[in-house]
């Protein structure tokens, strides 16, 4: 028989999948679960030991719906990994074995062996016989997995990997958005205006719109044609979603960031390449300002480089500015 500890004492579960769904639900419901660095790690110091400290629940409307959905396998490896992502537990140590871990945490050992593959899967960590079972080092992490990059924005990510998450962002996006106004079909452009009208009705406050600029940064890369960064998709988009996220928990978006997004429409409309790349890659700098609560280097300096950015995004490539695009 498998139980769970909540808030209230030992909750007993039957073999029965649906009362194991109502018993997690309520856990998410009441902001805690059973896991806890004593019940996971084997004895042997590290930055948290052994002391015991309560996981709380993702509570932003990004991911309520899908949290309440996770089996209970999904909940502890989700727990387990945030605390793996945020460095409370250590790169090295070595986690409890199956059976010992499956009766600290009081759950099946079905159910902990399932969350151990998940984090194994996204390369957090690693089983060597005679070793157990290990936190891996983060160059072995898949950090573009969506559930990573959920699990690093729960708390505040560190300043490192922030800015490193925009590096790839400034190295992939312009130059998907460069292929884009040389290859995007005439529905691609209809779907990116799309998202841009919804994101224009909903705002980036609402999980509405957030969904519709992940839509135009997926569809962007879609439309460059080329199957490796249309294969980033995912992770990008979750990196888009998050840091939007990231941005609003301790006050309102600083600015709105759609006219950066009709900008590299612009450019991609007008089958200006050069544009493009140049109006998104101004876009994703200053999205990283915004994430970072930074001040531009010089406000009329970025003026102006907006300002040419979107005299470009207008420009058909290799025409003159008074020529007007035509599809």
């Amino acid at each position: 028989m498998d139980t769970c500890t909540g808030p209230t004492g030992i909750i007993t579960t039957s073999e029965k999948s649906g009362r194991k769904s109502q018993v997690v639900s309520r856990m998410l419901e009441l902001g805690t679960t059973a896991v806890r660095e004593r019940d996971i790690l084997r004895p042997g110091g590290g930055a948290e030991g052994t002391r015991s400290m309560a996981a709380r629940s993702l509570t932003t409307s990004n991911n309520s719906e899908r949290g309440r959905a996770l089996r209970l396998h999904g909940t502890i490896a989700r727990d387990i990994g945030v605390r793996i992502v945020s460095g409370r537990i250590a790169p090295g140590r070595v986690l409890n074995g199956e059976i010992e871990a499956s009766e600290r945490l009081q759950v099946s050992r079905t159910a902990y062996r399932e969350a151990v593959r998940i984090l194994a899967a996204k390369g957090l960590i690693e089983s060597r016989p005679k070793l157990g079972t290990r936190v891996s080092e983060p160059r072995f992490w898949h950090l573009l997995d969506p559930d990573v990059i959920s699990w690093i924005f729960t708390g505040t990510p560190d300043e490192r990997l922030l800015h490193a998450l925009f590096e790839l962002r400034t190295i992939v996006e312009p130059a998907a958005a460069a292929l884009a106004a040389q290859k995007r079909t005439v529905e691609q452009l209809q779907a990116l205006r799309r998202a841009l009208d919804e994101m224009a009705v909903a705002t980036l406050a609402a999980e509405e719109g957030r969904q519709a600029d992940r839509n135009f940064h997926s569809v962007l890369l879609e439309a460059s044609g080329n199957p490796f960064l249309a294969s980033l998709e995912s992770g990008v988009a979750a990196a888009v979603s998050w840091t939007t996220v990231f941005k609003q928990r301790k006050r309102p978006l600083p600015r709105d960031p759609l006219p950066d997004h009709e900008r590299v429409y612009e450019a991609v409309a007008s089958r200006n390449a050069a544009g493009a790349h140049e109006a998104m890659a101004e876009l994703v700098h200053l999205a990283l300002l915004d994430t970072t609560g930074a001040s531009p280097v010089g406000s009329r300096v970025s003026s102006r480089v907006s300002s040419r950015a979107a005299r470009r995004a207008k420009r058909p490539s290799g025409d003159s500015p008074r020529r007007r695009r035509t599809e």
